[in-house]
């Protein structure tokens, strides 16, 4: 028997014992393996929100970012269900359709048959989850390529949205709880900042009891040191954006609802036995059939998580303009939602990512437009421009990705 004093451990474990000169060498053992997280986008992000300031000091003013964090939502949303898809490897062009038909459906009940709006939003999510548990199935079951599927479910959804609204393709919406998804701002100046508060707090004490339960099963846990730090930072950010909001208009309803999906959702994905079955399907499917997991309905839900976030957006992007048209969900919509996933950090090839990618990429591609439209620059240009920062941050994933498989960590 071998003796448990003598015990190997991974010495990627003793990192959070070793204060912050083990994070410091972890941090250049990743970056040496290809392990670069979201450092990439964060520091994009920086450098964007500095050319533009330069460029125009209304750029950073109290009312253009809070503008800019309710723009990012309707999006941001169906882009968090395309993460989930993406780490299983998978792609769902139908997303965008998705989201317009569902808004469509949400009018339609809310005021040609006059049901109340909770029941409505409900109808439409619905809605958007059968959707895509849909694709899910032909793709899971029937082997259908989750590209072509999804590209028959763009074309069908379209159509069925432009025959759900009818000739005159668009249905306003009255005042009330659709409508103040977008335009409702918690005005008094705690909220922000007690939420800031609430955050940090809750933080602070979630590191606490993990450290404690580490410690109690004998597993390096980290540092005080290591906790204080990580807290400070997670204050800094949530007073700092508090500080901005209350300058303006306070904190927005759908900035509040859009960061507690991305924070319940990351949750899901990281501690929950159904995430980490997503990330195993994503990582190497044939393992994950060997290891039990039951394949099929993992990639049928996911799809199925997909078109509920994309229902969701659509209800945030018709409550934006307080009406549901024809366009809603066209256009850009769906290539936006990708790309916001992926310039935020989630691998095209699957396995690798979280919803705050989401979060991240939505705030480049969202400073980008908000940025140019300042400075009076053609749409042309923007879309160029989000191109060339999307083709780089797959450029950044496929290099991480071989910098991996040289050191042995793909």
């Amino acid at each position: 028997m071998s003796d448990p004093g003598n015990a190997q451990v991974d010495p990627r474990l003793l990192v959070r014992e070793q204060g912050f000169a083990g994070y410091l060498g972890e941090f250049r053992r990743r970056v040496r393996g290809g392990e670069l997280g979201p450092l990439p986008v964060i520091i994009g992000l920086i450098v964007i929100w500095i050319v533009f300031q330069s460029l125009n000091d209304r750029f950073l003013s109290p009312q253009n970012l809070s503008n800019l964090s309710v723009d990012i939502v309707a999006t941001g949303l169906i882009s968090v269900g395309i993460v989930f898809v993406l780490l299983l490897g998978e792609i769902d062009l139908s997303a965008g359709a998705v989201s317009g038909a569902c808004a469509a459906v949400l009018a339609v009940l809310s005021v040609n048959q006059g049901w109340n709006a909770p029941a409505a939003i409900a109808a439409a999510v619905a809605a958007g989850a059968l959707m895509g548990l849909l694709h899910g199935f032909f793709f899971a079951e029937i082997g259908v390529p989750s590209f072509v599927v999804t590209l028959a479910g763009m074309l069908a959804w379209t159509g069925f949205q432009l025959w759900v609204l009818g000739p005159n393709g668009t249905i306003n919406l009255p005042d009330g709880l659709v409508s103040s998804l977008t335009d409702t701002y918690f005005a008094y100046v705690a909220a922000a900042y007690g939420l800031a508060a609430l955050a940090t707090a809750v933080f602070l004490a979630v590191s606490l009891a993990g450290n404690a339960r580490r410690r109690a099963a004998g597993v390096p846990s980290r540092t005080v040191g290591d906790i204080v730090f990580r807290t400070a930072v997670l204050a800094v950010v949530a007073f700092g954006a508090a500080y901005v909001l209350n300058l303006y208009r306070g904190l927005p309803l759908a900035l509040l609802i859009f960061v507690a999906v991305v924070v319940v959702t990351d949750f899901v994905q990281r501690r929950t036995k159904y995430g980490r079955s997503i990330f195993a399907v994503g990582g190497n499917i044939e393992a994950a059939r060997r290891a039990g997991i039951n394949v099929a309905f993992i990639r049928m839900t996911v799809f199925a998580v997909s078109g509920g976030f994309a229902a969701l957006g659509g209800i945030f992007a018709a409550s934006r303009i307080s009406s549901a048209s024809q366009a809603t969900g066209q256009s850009n919509v769906l290539m936006m939602a990708i790309a916001a996933a992926v310039i935020g950090g989630t691998s095209l090839f699957g396995g690798r990512g979280s919803t705050y990618s989401a979060l991240l990429g939505m705030l480049v591609i969202q400073s980008i437009a908000s940025g140019m439209a300042l400075q009076g620059v053609s749409n042309s240009v923007q879309f160029m421009v989000t191109g060339a920062v999307l083709l780089a941050a797959v450029v950044i994933d496929s290099v991480s990705r071989r910098s991996q498989k040289a050191s042995g960590r793909a």
